[in-house]
């Protein structure tokens, strides 16, 4: 289930928690008609308060990469997808078949050092900041909002995304300035602002709502256009309830029930004491996490 192997016609760049990244062996072989595009390939692993855990959960890979490719083709934005990978059968022909249902073939990007976070809705750190401050990201709210409930706009809230190995720091739009200057700044803020409110209209079309979500984007070398990058709108990446029951359910738990992981975070933050190896996970909750996530696949995409 984790991509551990590399493709015959690869050579391994790099390994992320979740993400594999292979290039091309050899130049002078055009490996999938894709000249010098990388293969992005989204593995089984699942990750929980920064560990990799075990064992994965089985087709958590091509329901990532299936719904990035489904949110691609919708969205209508620049993104890091190669030609010869949009073609169909012929892109999909050219991926090696042992991993085919779960990568990608993307173009190579000058990748901006900032996750940029919509929030649609309080929940989470968001949520626990509220409390606290009445803030998010120290962006003021109105009082009396409640765990879930949906805020008066989006909110742009970026992150600095950290060295691998530490965490990412919320960060303000003035230090994005600093980070990548002011127009590429603004133009990221108002790509992830405006695909959010078209992302949030089609979720919201099939009974869902998408709390908040996360972008990454990188600057074409060779066209200096901005695109988008890494997964979009998949459960790794964003939050997801269901609409019915955030409108009907009687505790946060039933209303922002997620279509995602947190399956799993709750079983270890119920069975382990966050200190040593993390326990290995039951069959139970990988079953029932590989059920939501095929849930999800099928209600954003009906197939």
């Amino acid at each position: 289930m984790s991509t551990n192997l590399t493709p015959a016609g690869w050579n391994h760049l790099y390994s992320g928690k979740v993400r594999d990244l292979f290039e091309p062996a050899s130049p002078a072989t055009d490996v999938a008609g894709a000249g010098d595009a990388v293969l992005l390939v989204a593995s089984d692993r699942v990750s929980a308060y920064d560990y990799v855990l075990s064992p994965g959960i089985p087709g958590k890979g091509e329901v990532l990469t299936r719904l990035s490719l489904w949110w691609f083709d919708k969205l209508g934005v620049p993104n890091h997808l190669v030609a010869s990978h949009a073609e169909g059968e012929r892109g999909h022909a050219a991926l090696p078949p042992e991993i085919a249902e779960r990568a990608m073939l993307v173009k190579k990007l000058d990748m901006f050092p900032v996750e940029a976070v919509v929030r649609g809705y309080l929940t989470g750190s968001g949520w626990k900041e509220y409390e606290q401050n009445g803030t998010v990201c120290d962006i003021p709210l109105p009082s009396g909002l409640q765990n879930g409930d949906r805020l008066p706009e989006p909110l742009y809230t970026p992150a600095w995304k950290a060295p691998l190995g530490e965490h990412d720091e919320n960060i303000s739009f003035e230090r994005t300035v600093e980070l990548i200057g002011e127009e590429d700044a603004a133009a990221i803020r108002d790509l992830a602002l405006s695909i959010y409110a078209k992302a949030a209209s089609t979720a919201e079309s099939r009974g869902l709502i998408l709390a908040d979500t996360k972008f990454e984007f990188g600057r074409d070398p060779e066209t200096g256009e901005i695109a988008l990058a890494d997964e979009v709108l998949t459960p790794d990446s964003s939050r997801y309830w269901d609409a019915n029951a955030w409108t009907s359910g009687e505790t946060p738990e039933q209303r922002m029930a997620s279509f995602d992981k947190q399956i799993v975070r709750n079983w270890l933050t119920e069975n382990w004491n966050m200190t040593g190896t993390p326990p290995e996970l039951p069959p139970e909750i990988i079953e029932r996490t590989a059920n939501r996530y095929r849930e999800l696949l099928e209600r954003v995409t009906g197939n």
